[in-house]
């Protein structure tokens, strides 16, 4: 295969191919991603102004909830996850919700001005039975006007198919972390597994939302890895969340260095850069950023948030703090309001 170069402003230059190029996509190297996380941070962020605003509303945020359907008992190892059977953090594994419980969630979300709800459930795979309840939940959420979204694990080609029939609009399934540092994170299952999953959502015609999580003690270089592995997916997520981790006491990752505030702010300035259309969302991690922090994530490029940090019900004050941000920095919501 011949290769193309493409020039781009100073020192960085990435690599197209012909067939990439001619689908209007870009394929991104390792190498081409960490100099962009290299460049100073003025100019990092303004090359993500440019491409933030020729392709998106810059005073535009989208707001979407996570609901955790299916708490604990996961057996996967993921070192970060506190839902695991392997980590001692005192999560007790609950029983699957009701459709009449996940609507009431859904009307509260709905009524704060979330306009994405994502369903997670704490399950390595699940079964088909898992799928038809789902599914009923999917129906749920569609039924009552916002897009929906889930976070089950690992998919078959049936079961993505099954849910994309459901109105799934959205599959989340993150890629985590550079390739090479995958296993010292997760044992339970490799890095193609997951690959499998995303190649199983977008058979089905569902849009993919894919991301990682920054501060497990990776390297620059390997955060330019996760960046590349996402950027050269065929297509790129359509949603990339950017999630910070929270260190939660009992599992092998609580003692880990905090990550520096503005080596955040970059990765999400890059993943604008190497993936122009995408929403990206400041997901977990969140909360526990100043406000000056998320207001920089917002000016590199981030455009979406997990809004409020429990159940979407008036007077919550997780969401009364997210919706006084973004006044104060002079944003509108997909409801056309701050």
């Amino acid at each position: 295969m011949k290769v193309a170069e493409q020039k781009v402003r100073g020192p960085v230059s990435r690599r197209v191919t012909h067939e990439a190029a001619e689908a209007g996509e870009e394929r991104w190297s390792r190498d081409a991603v960490k100099a962009l996380l290299n460049l100073p941070l003025p100019e990092l962020m303004f090359r993500a102004q440019e491409v933030h605003r020729a392709n998106h509303n810059p005073l535009h945020m989208e707001l979407a909830t996570l609901l955790s359907i299916k708490t604990g008992g996961c057996p996967e190892d993921c070192g970060y996850c506190p839902q695991s059977v392997h980590h001692e953090t005192g999560v007790e594994a609950t029983k699957m919700m009701t459709p009449d419980m996940v609507r009431e969630a859904v009307l509260g979300a709905k009524a704060a001005g979330a306009s994405r709800f994502c369903m997670g459930a704490a399950w390595r795979a699940p079964n088909d039975r898992d799928i038809e309840k789902v599914e009923a939940l999917v129906r749920v959420v569609k039924e009552e006007g916002l897009e929906a979204c889930c976070t089950l694990g690992m998919l078959s080609d049936g079961q993505a198919q099954r849910l994309a029939d459901a109105g799934l609009d959205y599959y989340n399934h993150n890629l985590d972390t550079a390739p090479e540092l995958y296993g010292d994170i997760i044992s339970t299952r490799d890095y193609q597994d997951r690959l499998d999953t995303l190649d199983s959502v977008r058979h089905a015609g569902v849009k993919v939302c894919s991301g990682g999580i920054v501060g497990m003690g990776e390297s620059r270089d390997q955060r330019a890895g996760l960046i590349a592995q996402l950027a050269n997916l065929s297509p790129y997520p359509e949603s990339v969340p950017i999630n910070q981790l929270v260190k939660v006491p009992g599992t092998p990752l609580a003692d880990e260095e905090d990550l520096d505030p503005l080596e955040f702010v970059r990765t999400v300035a890059v993943a604008r850069i190497t993936m122009p259309k995408a929403k990206v969302r400041l997901s977990a991690g969140r909360r526990q950023m100043d406000d000056s922090t998320q207001v920089l994530c917002f000016l590199a490029g981030a455009n979406s948030i997990f809004y409020g940090d429990r159940l979407l019900v008036t007077g919550n004050a997780d969401i009364e703090a997210d919706q006084a941000l973004l006044a104060r920095a002079g944003m509108t919501t997909s409801q056309g309001h701050a």
